[in-house]
């Protein structure tokens, strides 16, 4: 039964990646639309900052995205003069965040464009304004059709958080191998790591189906 003490630090690490998933998922929920809603702004410079930050973001890797803002903002802030050390926790936020909002923001700007053109054509008619024809015509059809995509960038997510251990923040990943470097014990350390992370996701994906079930209610109660 040794495995049982080693279940203490684990669930210590299993709060801070719970956190982290939970700040960084919201975090690139907020990326997502600012980033979706920018790139099919008529204003080109909006436009064109959605799109660098999209294509960034999703064409660089996640770890050197982290390493960066650690490692290296620092450095910049120097050279400015200014103090630009994040804290790991929020390093970690921050460049999950940006990734999964990069990849969610296409899925927010495809949800939108499928939206059918007679309904536009409907909002015009009625002399809707472009904000109005977003709020009360786009966003209610296709927020529904975004969810499972976001139930899957959330799963992600929480796995990708695993990387945070690679700048000392002491997740579950981080303490499996504080564990595992004193114990030696390889085999039982990540069998326990493994099942945890699948526990995680099932909730998750669990609070997500839940909240595709709530907003699909909402939407057949408008309809």
């Amino acid at each position: 039964m040794q495995w049982l003490n080693y279940l203490p630090p684990l669930l210590e690490g299993a709060w801070v990646t719970a956190q982290l998933t939970l700040y960084s998922t919201l975090l690139g929920g907020f990326f997502a639309f600012a980033l979706g809603l920018g790139r099919l702004s008529g204003n080109w410079l909006l436009k064109g900052f959605s799109v660098a930050m999209i294509e960034v973001f999703r064409g660089t890797s996640l770890l050197v995205q982290l390493f960066w803002l650690y490692f290296a903002l620092p450095l910049v802030g120097q050279m400015l003069g200014l103090d630009w050390r994040l804290p790991p926790l929020v390093a970690g936020t921050l460049a999950l965040g940006l990734n999964i909002g990069a990849y969610g923001a296409e899925v927010v700007r495809g949800a939108i464009q499928a939206v059918p053109l007679s309904q536009y054509e409907a909002a015009k008619a009625l002399d809707f304004t472009p904000r109005q024809t977003l709020w009360r015509i786009a966003l209610p059809q296709s927020i529904p059709e975004m969810l499972p995509s976001f139930g899957n960038l959330a799963v992600q997510n929480l796995k990708d958080t695993a990387l945070v251990s690679l700048i000392s923040l002491g997740d579950m990943t981080f303490r499996a191998e504080q564990i595992r470097n004193f114990t030696q014990d390889s085999t039982t350390v990540y069998t326990l790591l493994l099942f945890m992370y699948f526990g995680m996701a099932l909730v998750l994906a669990g609070l997500m189906k839940l909240l595709e079930g709530s907003v699909g209610r909402w939407r057949a109660g408008r309809s």
